[in-house]
């Protein structure tokens, strides 16, 4: 899991910073990932904890979808747009966005989040078999992200290999 390096060393966490607390959790859930009750507990409490915080909606919907559970990592991918979308002041649902409602460029920013939760979300639903909702999605982003910051292009080449 994500926060992590193969020696145990911690990483910087992608969405963010979190609090002492909130990374030892995201520790310990990566130490518990085999234990999948145990380590799902784990990320929860520490949603509960901070539901503001990022990185663990990242740690929660990569959890999920490496665990093959496509529909608990969609809902927690759309947890974390709204969170992220709530913290930089924009509107979460996607299909009202254009280039200009924020700065997409700030990769320091809940938008940046945002644009990556959001090529997950394709990536989930592409897995999922909605192919129209995960081209509507890689279109958004082509949109809000012509410089393909977040590597939208490489779920648009699958998708259409897929489709």
């Amino acid at each position: 899991m994500q926060g992590l390096d193969s020696a145990g060393d911690p990483l910087a966490l992608f969405g963010g910073e979190a609090s002492p607390v909130i990374a030892q959790l995201l520790h310990d859930a990566a130490a518990a990932y085999q234990h999948t009750s145990r380590a799902e507990a784990i990320l929860w409490s520490a949603q509960a904890i901070n539901p503001a915080c990022l990185p663990v909606y990242f740690a929660l919907y990569k959890f999920y979808f490496y665990k093959f559970r496509l529909a608990d990592a969609e809902k927690v991918a759309l947890m974390g747009l709204e969170t992220a979308a709530r913290q930089g002041g924009f509107a979460s649902d996607w299909k009202q966005l254009s280039p200009l409602s924020v700065n997409w460029g700030l990769t320091d920013r809940p938008q940046h989040f945002y644009l990556f939760t959001l090529k997950a979300l394709a990536f989930i639903r592409l897995r999922l078999g909605q192919h129209t909702d995960s081209l509507a999605l890689l279109d958004k982003l082509q949109e809000l992200d012509p410089g393909d910051s977040v590597g939208s292009s490489v779920i648009r080449d699958l998708a259409t290999e897929l489709i």
